[in-house]
Order: structure tokens, then sequence, then C-alpha cells
């Protein structure tokens, strides 16, 4: 019987999608949370706390894979350092981290984080991949459903993102983890780079709430530069996905933008 697979993040948005990939492929799979979950077929759910260690160790034992995916606003070098030590400990084979596109080249704070943590997964002595994707269409549509609750949407300038789908991610995912180590991968990424502000008008658009006024506004600091350099794009030899904010949109929003490009 194939060992089970710890997946941290399991119930998230990528999680839910990576796991039936890796039952589908005849892995048990271990769900890490804080607050546990039902059992299902072929999945089971450890409680433990990624931030404090508590609970880690139990919930590695008998792991040979570990798929991390777990994330926050802050605090992921902690969380990953935690599940490292554990994983070294329990002699796990295989510890596949997803990070950010950029992390290595945006001064903020939590993509520091997020490097420090690649950090510490490829120095852990365990063997180890990691990929680092760009931020999900989903994330995406959270963002610029936030901005356009204000009465005058603000638009940075010069900011540029390269969404990508979450079941491409997943796919990937789930693919490098039923692999061997790979170390560092080349990034995902979407297939076309977007403004901001092309990002949302395809929201209003696709909203049906054309016509909106919007507040050209400047990010400032070395991260306003980072940004507007595209520091956050994903480099030269990237595997792009196929999916586009458009079709995504189309999909999850009731009204389709009208012309879009799918």
């Amino acid at each position: 019987m194939n060992a089970p697979i710890l997946v941290t993040g399991g119930t998230g948005t990528l999680g839910r999608l990576v796991v039936p990939l890796l039952r589908e492929a005849g892995h048990p799979v271990r769900v890490l949370s804080r607050r546990g979950g039902r059992p299902g077929d072929g999945v089971t759910h450890v409680t433990a706390d990624l931030r404090t260690g508590a609970g880690i160790d139990p919930a590695v034992r008998g792991v040979g894979t570990v798929l991390h995916l777990a994330s926050g606003p802050k605090g992921d070098d902690v969380a990953t350092r935690h599940l490292v030590d554990a994983a070294r400990r329990a002699g796990v084979g295989h510890l596949v981290y997803i990070s950010v596109v950029g992390a290595d080249r945006v001064p903020l704070a939590w993509l520091r984080s997020k490097l420090d943590a690649e950090r510490t997964v490829a120095g852990s002595g365990v063997p180890w991949t990691t990929l680092r994707a760009a931020q999900l269409h989903d994330l995406a549509l959270t963002m610029v459903a936030k901005m356009t609750k204000l009465p005058v949407v603000p638009v940075p300038g010069g900011l540029r993102l390269q969404p990508v789908d979450a079941r491409e991610v997943a796919a990937r995912m789930a693919e490098l983890t039923l692999g061997p180590p790979a170390g560092l991968v080349p990034e995902l990424a979407g297939p076309r780079v977007y403004g901001l502000d092309e990002l949302v008008t395809g929201y209003l658009a696709a909203a049906g709430q054309r016509g909106r006024p919007r507040l050209p506004v400047r990010l400032p600091g070395r991260a306003g530069r980072a940004y507007r350099n595209g520091d956050n794009l994903a480099r030269p030899g990237a595997t792009l996905g196929v999916r586009t904010w458009e079709a995504f949109l189309a999909e999850r929003l009731p009204q389709p933008a009208s012309g879009a490009r799918v």
C-alpha cells in the first residue's frame, strides 16, 4: 500500500483541488488543519498548529511525502520551520512546497516570509521540490471585488499581474508531489500579463458594472518600484497556463464579459 501523503492547507482553495487528484492516483491522503474535518474515501484529517508546532510530530508520522500548501498573511517562515523539523525527525522522503513568483525580488514582508520558508525547505536535509506560482485567479478576483466596492475605484499605476488558474496549479502540484524531488522547478503563471486596470475592466464588464469612476494612484517605496519593474511577474522559461482571466470570469460570474477572449 502507498504511504500516506500529508497535505497542509488541504481545505483551502488549492488544497480542495489537489487532494482529489492525489486520491485518483491511489494515494491515501492525510489533511492537516487546526480544526480537523470529516474523513472521506481515503482521506483522513489530523489536527495540528503549524504556528506553534503543536501536534505536528504525530501528523507526519508514517508519511512518505509532505505537500505544504498552507499559507497566511504572515508567519509562513515559522510555520514551515516547524513542519520541516517534524518531517526531518519522521524521515519523510519528499517535501513539496508552493511559493510565490517574485518572492526573491519584491521587498514585501509576506514575500520575505515566503522566501525564508523556501530556504528552510531547501536547507532541511529532506529531499525537496519548490514551485513558485503566480497569484491565483481566485485571489485576484477577491482583490478586485474589494477595490470596486469603493465609490471611486483606486488603480495603482504600473501594477501588473499574471494570474493563473487554480486548477492548473493544482494539477502541477499533484504532478510534483507524485514525482521525485526536483529542487526549485520552473515558475508557473497565467498565459497573459494584465495591468491592474485591465483586470478591473474585465471584472466590471463581467459583473455588469461598466463606467465606474477610477482614481490612478502611485505605489510608493521600493515595493512600488519592484512592481513597476515587473519583479512580481514570471521569469523567462516559466511554465504558462492556458486559462485566461476572461475565461475565469465568464465561469465565475453570471454575466460574461462581452467579446471576452478565452
